[in-house]
């Protein structure tokens, strides 16, 4: 079980991606002292609340609540379901491979960003990239576990966490699931549909 985890891992790592494309949105201050929270409704009425975390990733959460703002996750899915790791979602296309139109800094390690020291736990939201490090934009995962799952500290740009409705993401390992172009027994049968997200006081 654990090798075959570990396969996953490594397949994330490698393809936790999609193909981001336009310029770096221009750079505006964030008030690292506030966190923002999110309200995401499914479209079976389901509802959870992410927190947004920015004095470890100021440019990302600012990209997210500008989308947020925007509508540009509402209508979107969840095209990536792998149960034990995380609930990947945000792609324009519905399959992976297309994110928004501005792609943003990696706010990790590996990428010279060292102050975002937040790991990827149960709960965790963090953005989805190819392996250029800065080609993020609208992608991002939510991790299941607190096991395994830290392999991405430092390479994945962790920005807020789940902080209530986590049981309607664990929800979405119950659905019927098919293979993906990775061999991941990982793509809902029936759509995820994120109805809304909206910037909550």
């Amino acid at each position: 079980m654990k090798k075959v985890i570990s396969l996953l891992i490594c397949a994330v790592l490698f393809c936790l991606c999609f193909a981001g494309c336009g310029e770096k949105p221009e750079e505006t201050p964030v008030d690292t002292t506030q966190h923002t929270k999110v309200k995401v409704t499914m479209e079976n009425g389901g509802e959870f609340i992410i927190e947004l975390y920015p004095e470890y990733a100021p440019e990302t959460c600012q990209n997210f609540i500008k989308l947020v703002n925007e509508k540009f996750y509402d209508g979107l899915t969840f095209h990536r379901i792998v149960d034990g790791f995380m609930a990947q979602g945000g792609s324009s296309d519905g399959q992976g491979y297309e994110g928004s139109d501005e792609t943003i800094h990696g706010e990790f390690a590996i990428n010279g960003f060292e102050q975002n020291t937040l790991s990827h736990t149960r709960g965790v939201i963090s953005m989805g990239r190819t392996n250029d490090f800065n080609s993020a934009s609208s992608q991002f995962f939510i991790c299941y576990s607190d096991d395994y799952v830290s392999s991405l500290d430092g390479r994945y740009a962790g920005f807020g966490k789940v902080i209530e409705g986590m049981e309607v993401v664990d929800s979405f390992t119950e659905v019927q699931l098919t293979y993906n172009s990775m061999g991941e027994l990982a793509v809902p049968v029936e759509p995820i549909v994120i109805k809304s997200m909206e910037v909550i006081k």
